[in-house]
């Protein structure tokens, strides 16, 4: 039986985490966002409070939070800002939880334990300046030479790129042989041919470092490598479905900050004698932003239970990031028309949160291959092999077939 009722320890996450957002971001963020300000002191505070670490296992320096609580940990920081949501997803689902997948148990000492006390910044490097949902069509380069790989290539939109310590780099041995050839490996910053720069002049996400990544005959270690040769596209694909879960919550705590905003500005505004919360067009878009935001955290959920089972959940976890992100762009703009004029402005947070909401329905997957996915699914072209991995709390997991 499915039971959604969250656990003292799940309402112990959301209140922390909402009060770690009300006193270390909300005060500041509207100014971080104007001047595109990333500060890494927020991370390290984040780090501290078990957060950078938050679903892996005690062992290996993670706070052990079951998968609803972290989902709830990224609704309530991204209801204050995507910025600090998007470090969960990057350090913890795409590279962290890779890491307890597909690392051995060195590696994981190595990389995993420092990541999860939040000692190390991480994040992952798949998109290419060519190359984005099509992913086994990489130009970046691995050449075996002896105990190393020599790689050559460049990576774009890659969060975190100019302050990650560690960056889970996706190469191909062979592009001819396309997703078979292509081979993960983990770079350390410092490396020698390794570089990093930041974009500017992003609509959204302001407040996070979003870049590139350099690598002109960068060697690395044949001991750096996750998984096998040619498992790279299994490993990226694993570790997407990590990262969709944690956009997915995400995208639930945006539509709730406009629901937020909204609610407030129905009370205070008042037009032709009343509140406009008494009008029904007003009344409808407040409606449907609560329905859908409902909507979306149930879909999390779902997917979070059955992760906390260690059942397959690309399905479930698809059709989540899918309507929450969706959702989520619908509520921003609902939410701008409620305000109507001052929407327009950053006197008001709903323009940053249309401004942030839109990049969710790119990353991860953009709202037209979750369509694809889904229609595949219902035709039935698309069918998970069973697959049953090691259940919350877990010591690490079975590989994909």
């Amino acid at each position: 039986m499915i039971d959604f009722t969250l656990t003292d320890e799940n309402r112990l996450v959301r209140d922390a985490a909402r009060a770690f957002a009300e006193a270390e971001i909300l005060p500041h963020i509207r100014d971080w966002d104007e001047q595109g300000e990333t500060h890494r002191e927020v991370f390290a505070k984040m780090g501290e409070l078990g957060f950078l670490g938050a679903p892996i296992p005690e062992r290996y320096g993670g706070s052990g939070m079951d998968y609803i609580s972290f989902a709830l940990l990224c609704e309530e920081l991204e209801r204050a800002d995507t910025a600090f949501r998007v470090v969960q997803s990057v350090h913890v689902g795409l590279n962290s939880l890779t890491l307890l997948q597909w690392g051995t148990e060195e590696q994981r000492q190595r990389w995993l334990v420092p990541q999860a006390r939040g000692e190390k910044l991480a994040t992952f490097a798949l998109t290419e300046p060519g190359v984005g949902t099509d992913a086994s069509n990489l130009a970046t380069t691995a050449r075996r030479d002896g105990d190393s790989y020599v790689l050559n290539g460049s990576k774009l939109w890659i969060s975190l790129a100019d302050i990650a310590d560690q960056f889970l780099v996706f190469a191909t041995v062979d592009r001819e042989k396309r997703h078979k050839g292509i081979t993960a490996f983990v770079v350390e910053r410092g490396m020698r041919g390794l570089t990093t720069g930041t974009l500017h002049g992003k609509l959204g996400i302001r407040a996070g470092n979003t870049g590139l990544i350099n690598l002109e005959d960068v060697r690395v270690p044949v001991e750096h490598r996750i998984g096998e040769e040619g498992e790279g596209f299994l490993v990226a694909m694993s570790a997407i479905d990590q990262g969709r879960f944690t956009v997915a919550a995400g995208a639930v705590g945006l539509a709730q900050a406009c629901l937020d905003a909204s609610l407030r500005y129905a009370h205070e505004r008042h037009t032709f004698g009343e509140e406009i919360g008494r009008h029904q067009l007003v009344k409808q878009m407040i409606a449907n932003m609560a329905k859908g935001t409902e909507v979306g955290r149930l879909l999390v959920f779902h997917a979070g239970w059955l992760k906390n089972r260690g059942l397959r959940n690309t399905r479930e976890t698809s059709v989540a990031k899918w309507h929450a992100t969706e959702h989520s762009v619908q509520a921003a703009l609902d939410a701008i028309q409620i305000h109507g004029a001052s929407g327009y402005s950053n006197e008001f947070p709903v323009e940053r949160y249309l401004r942030n909401a839109k990049a969710a329905v790119i990353y991860e997957g953009t709202s037209q291959l979750h369509t694809l996915i889904q229609a595949d699914y219902a035709l039935g072209y698309r069918e998970d092999r069973p697959l049953r991995c090691e259940p919350w709390p877990a010591e690490g997991f079975e590989r994909p077939a």
